[in-house]
């Protein structure tokens, strides 16, 4: 829609932003009316354009195909130009025929700042040929009064807060028309079913609905402060009303003529069901964020116990051992915890790694003053993925320092990333003694990772089992080493074997 405005017409930002809230709020219009609705888009030949459509869902529509791009046949043009015109809506005298049905036209201008920028085409298929009933009669006349609110500037409502809950109410699930008192002047039998279920008794018609629905609003709840405001049609909002088990979600359309408000149409939809759904996933939520925190703890305590017992030990080798097993508990707490803080199995990586990797060459790097240097994103990781990879990239930077920077007062280890799609490529490179070779000349690699040791063999095997990826040890480009890794950033779960 914004390359078709921006190719046939030269709008302003405002008036561009005034078309884009009409068309995603036109569907209540294009229901309410049983018709189509073309946004028509004047050119500089004196020609329209269709840059938006919108069919009925509560009858048959006109354009079985797509008119979007099309430009208005001959036989349309002048009805448009005259809505352009002279700013007011233009009505067919007669239907025009579509084949073999009639069609019913009007066209209507969109003004915006008391200037008509665009036409709005309602068309109404009249092949059905029935003798309307008392809810088609209602819902016309309110799609008759938003229609003259669009000719008048008064619609869309740039202010309008029809909220982010899911479950929000369609023309079908119920419709009110309220007057300017907030009286209901009819509700169509889904709308008197949803208020049933909220426990009132007998017919709406003709009561205050601000007075009905106060009467079973349960003491002592909470309710929301928009409430009276959308039940009596006064403000563009949504709103929930809860009560005995049952949640109605609501929104107001004021109707309002030459800025003074005339009544309201109120939609309404018994959401108490999604409600329900949603509370207990909400609680499903809460329980998994607790479940990992618990975990965290007791990881830290185990981190906690073997510190204690490494302290006690008087062999410097036992000492080791239990202070890497430390580490790697205290790597797989840190991403319980991150996942403690998240609403779903998906982790922030970057923020978590980068305290793992510090906290792994703070502890390896007794005598040696080293510098960890992250470059590139790894972005949202699954928690399937986050411990392997924390725990090889932990292992990898630890055994960095331990041999390709033993014995150096200073040295950097470099952690290169790049993602691409659920692939990651990275690099742990460090600036030490570099890869040694064996006796054959080739490489025989002790800095980022030696094959030789229990780390390199965590490494390889959490690199190939659970990541789904490769490795390789090499030389660094002006001495040091580098060990890149090619890892698939995706759940265990989801990745088949041929992945």
């Amino acid at each position: 829609m914004s390359d078709l405005i921006a190719r046939h017409a030269q709008l302003s930002d405002a008036d561009n932003e005034w078309l884009h809230l009409l068309v995603g709020d036109w569907q209540v219009i294009s229901d309410l009316a049983f018709a189509d609705l073309v946004l028509w888009m004047p050119t500089d030949d004196f020609g329209f354009v269709a840059v938006a459509q919108c069919r009925p869902s509560t009858g048959a529509t006109v354009h079985y195909d797509d008119i979007v791009g099309a430009r208005a046949p001959e036989g349309q043009l002048p009805q448009l130009r005259r809505a352009i015109d002279e700013k007011a809506p233009q009505r067919s005298r007669e239907p025009r025929w579509f084949g073999a049905y009639a069609v019913r036209e009007e066209a209507v201008p969109v003004v915006h700042e008391g200037r008509p920028i665009a036409v709005v085409a309602r068309q109404t298929n009249l092949g059905s040929g029935r003798t309307p009933s008392r809810l088609e009669l209602n819902y016309v006349e309110s799609a008759d009064d938003l229609i003259s609110m669009i000719s008048r500037g008064e619609y869309p409502m740039p202010h309008a807060a029809t909220g982010s809950r899911r479950g929000a109410p369609r023309v079908g699930d119920g419709l009110i028309r309220l007057n300017s008192e907030g009286e209901v002047l009819y509700a169509s039998p889904n709308a008197l079913s949803c208020f049933h279920r909220l426990g009132v008794i007998g017919p709406l018609v003709g009561r205050s609905l601000i007075e009905v629905t106060t009467d079973h609003v349960e003491q002592l709840s909470p309710v929301d402060e928009s409430l009276p405001l959308v039940v009596m049609g006064r403000a563009p909002w949504r709103t929930d009303l809860e009560s005995r088990g049952v949640a109605l979600s609501l929104r107001a359309m004021p109707l309002t003529d030459v800025g003074q408000r005339i009544g309201a149409v109120l939609l309404c939809r018994d959401v108490s069901e999604l409600r329900r759904r949603e509370r207990e996933l909400i609680t499903k939520d809460a329980t998994i964020r607790e479940i990992h925190h618990r975990v965290k703890n007791n990881l830290q305590t185990v981190a906690a116990l073997l510190r204690l017992q490494s302290r006690r030990m008087d062999v410097p080798e036992a000492r080791a051992a239990l202070d890497e097993a430390m580490r790697r508990v205290a790597t797989i707490a840190l991403v319980h915890e991150s996942l403690s803080q998240t609403l779903d199995e998906m982790v922030e990586f970057d923020d978590m790694v980068g305290r793992a990797l510090r906290l792994a060459a703070d502890v390896a790097s007794a005598d040696t003053s080293v510098r960890t240097v992250r470059e590139g994103s790894f972005g949202m990781v699954p928690a399937g993925v986050a411990t392997p990879l924390a725990l090889v990239l932990t292992e990898l930077v630890t055994n960095a320092v331990e041999h390709g920077l033993a014995g150096r007062a200073t040295g950097t280890v470099t952690i290169s990333s790049e993602r691409d799609g659920n692939t990651a490529h990275v690099v742990v490179a460090d600036d030490g003694i570099g890869v040694p070779k064996d006796a054959e000349g080739g490489v025989a690699p002790r800095a980022a990772g030696s094959k030789r040791g229990l780390g390199t063999q965590i490494v390889s095997t959490l690199v190939t089992n659970e990541l789904h990826g490769t490795i390789d040890w090499g030389a660094r480009e002006g001495g040091g080493t580098e060990v890149r890794l090619t890892v698939v950033l995706k759940d265990p779960r989801t990745v088949s074997g041929s992945d």
